[in-house]
């Protein structure tokens, strides 16, 4: 089986990689050809455990390859797999400009029967899109290929994407033809040895899964924080009340903790994307809707802990423990960290941060020179008046609590992912805030 991989971002390489580790041969495509060259020499441009070892391996070996163009490798593959970005634009809706490039160059091109499956998140409806692109530049050719389109949407979580993609839950895929299924059935086929389900469906309804499926989690998160507020409010514990809670096989543990809020490069966008689509149907998705609202306030609850703990900021210096959305991962796409570190500094305080591997990516992309790196979380907390909490990495869950006294100027922890004990921490001298205790 030849594959090609249109796209080597976050799902894109985490798909070429193991695919070649199951054996098929693999073309990773890219139109950024300082990317491509990094890649041909073992450079991986995105921080996901595991991933830098299976590309090199199945790069040895002779089953990953990397191309910047697709026409030049297209006669070669029986399936085209679309990875690239959808952004969103500013009015939540998902930019579908690269998709359809992808189709157009695939329907320029294609000389035998191919099938082209979109595996970027893209509203439902895309996939009609992109055969109406493929038929119209197979008509200005005055050609007649045979082709189909198939959904295939990923939910790999940054950081355990491999274990994901190896082992995953369930795979969704939409077909409209048997041929399409065959062929998917025939690629997927090595990974059914871990029991998983394949579960067919049609186009439409593939689309829609992913959305819905991230939707409902993002929808859990900002639940939890809602309870979390009350019972901030009422004096009830909401780590008592997760537990209470999650003893109820109806409901479940995942995702049920309070905290300051998701980011990340899925649930922000595919929840915007998911409130678009019902209102250019003509449908307000109201939970949905409030979802998000939650979600952009929660990303301010650290700050306004801070204030509360500290009064007027301006003069004060604030320690960040953690960068990225979520641990194992580089990734600060809509980062609670941007929205808190912002706050700060607006309200005149220094902010220093530290984290395991976020450092560059906050440094290039995000905050640049407004906030001093840390060499570590001891160098971070030095002379800070107070110290937060925002990304529980595990090398943050057991600090030297007595270290980190002697190290800082004030006595304000806030936890803003609820990994402490409270007792434990206020037995240093401090004073501990945390969501929902």
């Amino acid at each position: 089986m030849n594959v090609g991989i249109v796209g080597t971002g976050y799902v894109g390489l985490v798909t070429g990689a193991c695919f070649a580790e199951m054996g098929m041969n693999v073309t990773c495509i890219d139109i950024d050809a300082k990317k491509i060259d990094r890649l041909k020499n073992g450079e991986i441009p995105i921080y996901e455990p595991g991933l830098k070892e299976l590309v090199g391996k199945n790069s040895k070996k002779g089953r990953l390859h990397f191309a910047t163009d697709l026409a030049s490798v297209l006669d070669s593959l029986n399936v085209v797999f679309v990875a690239v970005g959808t952004p969103p634009g500013e009015d939540g809706s998902a930019d579908l400009s690269h998709v359809l490039d992808v189709a157009s160059q695939f329907g320029r091109n294609i000389k035998k029967y191919t099938l082209l499956v979109i595996k970027s998140t893209v509203p439902v409806g895309t996939s009609n899109k992109v055969r109406q692109r493929v038929e119209q530049e197979l008509e200005a050719r005055g050609s007649k290929v045979e082709f189909d389109v198939a959904s295939n949407p990923e939910f790999l979580k940054e950081g355990a994407a491999i274990k994901d993609f190896m082992s995953p839950d369930r795979v969704v895929v939409g077909v409209s033809s048997d041929k399409a299924r065959h062929i998917m059935e025939k690629i997927y086929k090595p990974f059914q040895m871990s029991n998983y389900r394949i579960i067919f469906m049609d186009i439409m309804s593939a689309e829609m899964t992913k959305y819905a499926s991230n939707s409902m989690l993002a929808t859990r998160i900002s639940f939890m924080n809602e309870i979390a507020r009350l019972c901030e409010i009422t004096g009830a514990d909401v780590q008592q009340v997760r537990a209470g809670m999650a003893a109820d096989t109806r409901i479940g543990n995942k995702f049920l903790y309070p905290g300051c809020g998701y980011g990340g490069s899925c649930f922000p966008k595919d929840v915007k994307a998911l409130i678009r689509t019902g209102a250019e149907n003509g449908y307000k998705m109201k939970i949905i809707s409030a979802v998000e609202e939650v979600n952009e306030d929660q990303k301010k609850v650290v700050f306004r802990k801070l204030k509360t703990a500290l009064g007027d900021l301006k003069g004060k210096t604030i320690a960040l423990w953690g960068l990225s959305f979520k641990p194992e991962t580089d990734d600060m796409r809509e980062a609670p960290s941007v929205v808190i570190a912002t706050l700060l500094l607006e309200a005149g305080a220094a902010v220093k941060v530290y984290d395991p591997v976020a450092m560059d990516e906050c440094r290039n992309r995000y905050l640049g020179d407004r906030v001093v790196y840390a060499k570590d979380i001891y160098d971070c907390v030095r002379d800070a008046d107070a110290v937060a909490l925002v990304t529980e990495w595990k090398e943050f869950r057991v600090p030297s609590w007595d270290a980190v006294h002697k190290a800082m100027k004030g006595n304000v922890v806030v936890d803003g992912r609820d990994i402490y004990t409270p007792s434990e921490v206020q037995s240093f001298g401090f004073d501990y805030y945390s969501i929902g205790r």
